[in-house]
């Protein structure tokens, strides 16, 4: 069978074509467009601050319901078979996905922007705008956005692994709840695309503003000042590494890739402690825990409604947090679905909530810990650093405090890039198993379409760095989250009804 036949171009070509034709616009006028897309995103989202605050509460109680109610002890698959992957595998395959290189930057530095703008009544730059900022970092990964990630996945792990379901599409899950008709016909096709125009663009601004996390850590070393051509180089070496992983497969590439970078990360971790200032980070994480759960409600839906002065950095970023997370939901809880064969319903969910988070707050402890100690002792200019927008160069100037400094920037580097390249490389096979006729149910997606697919969205990414229109495609890319939560209820919805319909909870589960 040619290639062209496992391609359902009905899908694909009016999603590429919708991404070409608003980045066209956005590069010709970038400041112009950017500047209208930000005031409409700015004004939805002031507008239902309460509103995504309550999104994030509301699917972590419906996450913990599926996973303690009857409906939790449904297997994804054959009860009898053992599970694709081991639980450490099957772990580190959802915190690559789930935290990507993200964690590295908002882990080192996510606590400054506390720092600089800290809820009302504390003094910016004190120890408690400081304890704020760490313990604010650690929430940014906490529950909330994991749930937001995972909740579609029983919907599509069900119409997969139980069902059978040909096509792994959102469209198939929907196919119980609006029937034949709208599955098939024009209803079907436009969430399909809908889904496709939200993950390619997310991949694309994925690529643009992912690689800063290793150039500016590279030119420190060289001694050199960040370049499109330095930029294209960490691109091209990226791109190389995510297309031969996703050629590779899940258990040649993703798996292995996700289970090293567990390993190189903790090792990284370790040497932080060990040559860093390991006592106070350890004092500090200490700290940053227990106030993250003395202010978990608050940090959840405070919305600093009565202060003058508008929301602080915690609040409107909250909300702006939630709602890009919105926007990735698809991709991850599709990519879960696929890997979760054998897994039940509980444990998919509650994995997704607790290793990620897990791994996160360890990783901001270290790596913000790292940062406040040289604020806090060897008074750095991090904040002003971050102030006058020089973000990512506060990276290298961290970590080059430690003994053999050059080399925690190289290790950094190494897990910066390993988790840029997991994230993508699972994007890069969710699509293309979405856009395959092939039956995802027995075959995985064809490997021809993930190097077509890798080679797409690093097209789009490259042009749009070069020409602008990447800061534009990222507002986008957040407001795509809109109908995406929409959606996310829509397939809570009809994974309790198929597993009613079937009564799974009877039949479909280990004896």
């Amino acid at each position: 069978m040619g290639n062209k036949n496992l391609i359902d171009f009905k899908i694909f070509i009016p999603a590429l074509l919708i991404i070409i034709a608003i980045s066209i616009p956005f590069a010709m006028y970038e400041s112009e467009s950017l500047e209208v897309l930000n005031s409409i995103f700015n004004s939805i989202v002031e507008s239902f601050t309460w509103g995504y605050l309550w999104y994030g509460i509301i699917l972590v109680v419906a996450g913990l319901y599926l996973s303690f109610s009857k409906y939790g002890k449904v297997v994804l698959g054959d009860p009898k078979e053992k599970p694709r992957f081991s639980m450490f595998e099957y772990a580190s395959i959802l915190i690559a996905m789930g935290v990507g290189s993200t964690i590295m930057r908002t882990g080192m530095l996510q606590w400054t922007s506390v720092a600089n703008d800290p809820p009302a009544g504390v003094e910016a730059g004190s120890p408690e705008a400081v304890l704020w900022g760490n313990a604010y970092s650690m929430f940014l990964w906490g529950f909330q956005v994991f749930a937001i990630f995972v909740l579609i996945a029983p919907a599509m792990g069900y119409i997969l692994h139980v069902k059978k379901r040909p096509l792994m599409r959102i469209s198939e899950a929907c196919r119980v709840l609006f029937g034949d008709k709208f599955t098939d016909g024009l209803g079907g096709k436009f969430l399909d695309v809908l889904f496709l125009v939200s993950i390619l663009s997310g991949a694309a601004v994925t690529l643009g503003l992912g690689a800063p996390i290793v150039t500016h850590n590279l030119a420190f070393l060289m001694g050199t000042e960040v370049n499109f051509t330095l930029t294209i180089i960490v691109t091209i070496v990226w791109v190389f590494l995510f297309s031969l992983s996703a050629y590779a497969g899940i258990e040649k590439g993703i798996k292995r890739l996700s289970t090293w970078n567990m390993y190189i990360a903790g090792f990284f971790a370790m040497f932080i402690l060990l040559a860093g200032p390991g006592v106070f980070i350890l004092n500090y994480f200490s700290d940053s825990v227990s106030f993250l759960i003395s202010n978990y409600v608050n940090m959840s839906l405070n919305t600093d409604s009565v202060y003058e002065g508008g929301m602080s950095h915690v609040q409107s970023n909250t909300v702006f947090w939630f709602a890009y997370s919105a926007t990735w939901a698809m991709l991850h809880g599709v990519f879960a679905a696929k890997i979760s064969r054998g897994r039940t319903i509980k444990e998919m969910i509650l994995t997704y909530f607790l290793a990620p988070t897990l791994i996160s707050w360890i990783a901001t402890g270290v790596l913000g810990g790292l940062g406040v100690y040289h604020y806090l002792k060897e008074d750095m200019g991090i904040l002003n650093l971050v102030e006058n927008e020089a973000r990512m160069a506060a990276i290298p100037e961290i970590l080059s405090t430690l003994p053999f400094g050059w080399l925690a920037i190289i290790i950094f580097m190494i897990v910066a890039l390993i988790f840029l390249t997991t994230t993508l490389d699972s994007t890069t096979y969710t699509v293309a198993a979405y856009t395959s006729t092939r039956d995802m149910s027995k075959f995985e997606p064809p490997k021809t379409l993930r190097i077509i697919i890798a080679a797409i969205i690093t097209g789009v990414a490259l042009v749009l760095m070069r020409i602008g229109g990447l800061p534009p495609l990222s507002v986008v890319s957040g407001l795509m989250g809109l109908p995406i939560i929409v959606l996310q209820f829509i397939l809570i919805w009809a994974a309790i009804k198929m597993m009613n319909k079937d009564e799974a909870w009877k039949y479909n589960i280990r004896k």
